[in-house]
């Protein structure tokens, strides 16, 4: 009923107003996982494949008659058939052929790449059958491609339009992943699209702060515990900077163990046996403490924790040891020691055991190396970095160091590395906001060695990646009963037919199907995982045939071809470098990442060195033993040695120590970091306050201890020595 001079508000139950319906929110409501909450233009990723304007024209000096719009072809300056009906409509909208693409005006660019709407071109043909005309819209170079590639059947066509495509963030939810409605609703002015933005630390400050009141603080209680427990040990174990929309291929493997061990810790079980590899992996010796005290309380609640680690200070920090060798491979597989930390410093069989109690350790080869050439990058503004200036050197081993999320990786990885690639080898890679690179007419070539895999199938090994399996096959091809049943070079590879096994193709197993499980490989019942036919294996030298070669290890194959220095020669470069126990034949997937690394070395070490390259490496110590640090140093130190530059991103501190360089970047992760803190020798980081990597490097720039203090350790040592046998007994 109407009031006089009011007018009427109409109410209604459902979520619906001015013409806008809203469904009732639901935890899916909230999820882009789920129909209900995903953007439904992008299907809740966020990001979108489209086509993008600077890898359909890289090169804006070239004009359109020049080849600058790469998607055209080679007939772009042709002014007959479809070319010239293109070439009538870029005419008719003023947008000059013959002008280079950074010179035309910027509304010449918007109407050649993003089309002219509805507006018609009058287009003219002539023929040997008379002529005509009609009218044409300009759907612009983007569009166009977008649409071909959305409703083409042809994969070759759809293979072409993906070269000029990349991943751009979803125009409809500008990244957010959520539909309109969901990203409507506010919890304490917040968002979850603009709450899932901020980094750990921010949320944990948000949520300790947000304050609710009546009923919304009592729903909130339990739930509030759970999300501010899980945000504070993420903040306890060092990814306080990570975002929360962070995606999960981003996460290196620390990172992603981390994340998996806080979902544990906050569901606070106990009884349980926790398993991890490596857990101090990407993590500065500042943030390690952090993890332990994570680990040691996960302990006093009532779990096991095994760990599989190389770090000092997990070692010394945990209630048992097992040490196994004595060596790697096939010369290891041996319990060498079992009992606590202490006993461990005393076990003498025990390398681990040499380098933690001083008996051994990693030193520094020579003294110090002097630049004399650099590279400056300027501006450098990828992600957190702080506009910063950056000079590297060149010609010496530089350790680029900064806690976790410093922003060391974006620097190398995301701006440098792209760059020098893209300069040198031409590499259709997106580089990172920087203003400039100067200095790289000191290079000639950059090479990036990480731990990725040397290959994804079992037919990948190291002998075929460094290329000395050629020279094997060459050889036993050469052998008389090859020569006398003309076999070429091609029968001893299990690729080709004719001499490998046709019944597993060379594989050496057969790949059996389980449909819902994980595939089963089992060996060939004809080769019997010997992957070559009898008549191959009737070649032999010295009593080894070719499969037989392919079962050695490095050091064994490297005696049993000591007399031919062109297959010895790659073979010792892989004993250099510390592999000597692994199989010529192992397979590259069983292979870890230390040792694909190591492997891409011996294969840099075995060509002709420039002395103009540069080598980046990234966290190059993980999975490595102390032993194993010292071979990698060496082999690092011999390519400076050669007038190469190296560049690691490393936190292990022996490495860090042997740098003729440092360029230490904080001082914490994430917002925090992205500045540059200190860059000189060792020396010079260690003394600078405000480094988190100068504090710890101070403790191992400490000079030895003189002779008479050395020789009184070395006697306490003994006699602590024979306490515990004397206790052990």
């Amino acid at each position: 009923m109407s009031v006089e001079g009011q007018k009427d508000r109409l109410f209604s139950e459902s979520a619906s107003c001015c013409g806008v319906s809203f469904p009732a929110p639901t935890p899916q409501s909230f999820s882009f996982n789920s129909p209900q909450g995903m953007c439904e233009a992008c299907n809740g990723l966020g990001r979108r494949m489209s086509v993008a304007p600077e890898l359909v024209a890289p090169d804006e000096s070239k004009s359109i008659d020049e080849g600058a719009i790469l998607s055209w072809g080679p007939d772009v300056s042709k002014k007959t058939g479809w070319a010239g009906f293109r070439y009538q409509m870029l005419v008719g909208m003023g947008v000059p052929v013959d002008t280079a693409l950074r010179k035309l005006s910027k509304k010449q660019r918007q109407m050649l790449f993003w089309g002219t709407g509805e507006r018609k071109y009058k287009l003219t043909w002539k023929g040997r059958s008379g002529q005509g005309s009609w009218e044409a819209t300009w759907e612009g170079v983007v569009p166009r491609m977008e649409r071909r590639f959305a409703q083409t059947k042809s994969e070759k066509e759809r293979e072409r339009c993906t070269q000029f495509m990349s991943e751009t963030s979803c125009s409809a939810c500008s990244g957010g992943r959520l539909r309109a409605e969901s990203a409507a609703v506010q919890v304490g002015g917040v968002s979850l699209v603009e709450l899932s933005s901020y980094t750990v630390a921010q949320a944990s400050a948000f949520f300790e702060q947000l304050s609710l009141q009546g009923a919304s603080a009592q729903i909130a209680i339990e739930v509030l515990k759970e999300i501010r427990s899980r945000l504070a040990f993420l903040g306890a174990i060092g990814l306080g900077y990570l975002s929360l929309d962070r995606t999960g291929p981003s996460l290196s493997g620390g990172e992603s163990q981390r994340i998996r061990l806080a979902s544990q810790v906050g569901s606070e079980l106990t009884g349980v046996t926790y398993v991890l590899d490596e857990p101090s992996i990407g993590l500065h010796q500042r943030d390690n403490r952090r993890l332990l005290d994570t680990l040691l309380e996960m302990r006093d609640i009532g779990n096991t924790v095994v760990a599989v680690e190389h770090d000092e200070e997990t070692i010394a920090c945990a209630d048992y040891v097992v040490d196994f060798g004595p060596g790697a491979g096939v010369q290891g597989g041996n319990v060498i020691f079992a009992g606590s930390p202490r006993e461990l410093l005393l076990c003498q069989a025990s390398l681990t055991g040499a380098y933690l109690s001083g008996r051994r350790s990693i030193t520094r080869a020579g003294p110090l190396r002097k630049p004399e050439k650099w590279l400056r990058i300027s501006g450098a503004r990828q992600h957190n970095l702080k506009n910063l200036n950056v000079d590297i050197p060149l010609g010496v081993l530089s350790a680029v160091t900064g806690v976790s999320g410093a922003g060391k990786s974006t620097l190398i990885n995301e701006i440098l590395y792209p760059a020098l690639a893209k300069l040198y080898h031409q590499a259709e890679t997106r580089v990172g906001l920087h203003d400039a690179i100067v200095g790289t007419e000191h290079l000639d070539k950059v090479i990036n060695i990480d731990q990725k895999p040397i290959g994804r199938t079992p037919r990948s090994n190291p002998v075929t990646y460094i290329k000395v399996f050629d020279d094997i096959r060459a050889f036993f091809a050469a052998l008389p009963l090859a020569k006398t049943r003309g076999y070429a070079q091609s029968r001893f590879s299990f690729n080709v037919k004719g001499g490998r096994c046709e019944s597993c193709q060379g594989d050496g197993v057969r790949q059996i199907e389980m449909h819902f499980l994980a595939d089963v490989y089992v060996p060939c019942e004809a080769c019997r995982g010997r992957r070559f036919n009898a008549a191959t294996l009737e070649v032999q030298y010295k009593g080894k045939s070719i499969a037989d070669v392919l079962d050695l290890t490095v050091r064994e194959a490297s005696e049993l071809f000591a007399a031919h220095p062109r297959i010895v020669a790659p073979l010792r470069l892989l004993s250099e470098v510390g592999l000597d126990y692994l199989g010529l034949g192992q397979p590259s997937p069983t292979l870890s990442g230390g040792e694909a690394q190591r492997i891409k070395l011996a294969r840099e070490l075995s060509r002709k060195a420039t002395g103009r390259t540069l080598y980046i490496l990234d966290e190059p110590t993980t999975g490595l033993h102390f032993e194993d640090v010292v071979q990698l140093l060496g082999v690092l130190q011999r390519l400076v040695d050669a007038g190469n530059s190296v560049i690691v991103i490393e936190h292990h501190l022996d490495v860090i120590r042997a740098a003729d360089w440092i360029i230490d970047l904080g001082p914490e992760g994430g917002p925090d970091g992205g500045r540059l803190l200190v860059a000189g020798p060792p020396e010079q980081v260690a003394r600078e306050a405000a480094s988190h990597t100068g504090r710890f490097l101070q403790s191992k720039l400490q000079p030895p201890p003189p002779p008479a203090k050395a020789a009184k350790a070395a006697k306490a040592s003994r006699s602590r020595r024979s306490l515990v046998a004397s206790e052990l007994s």
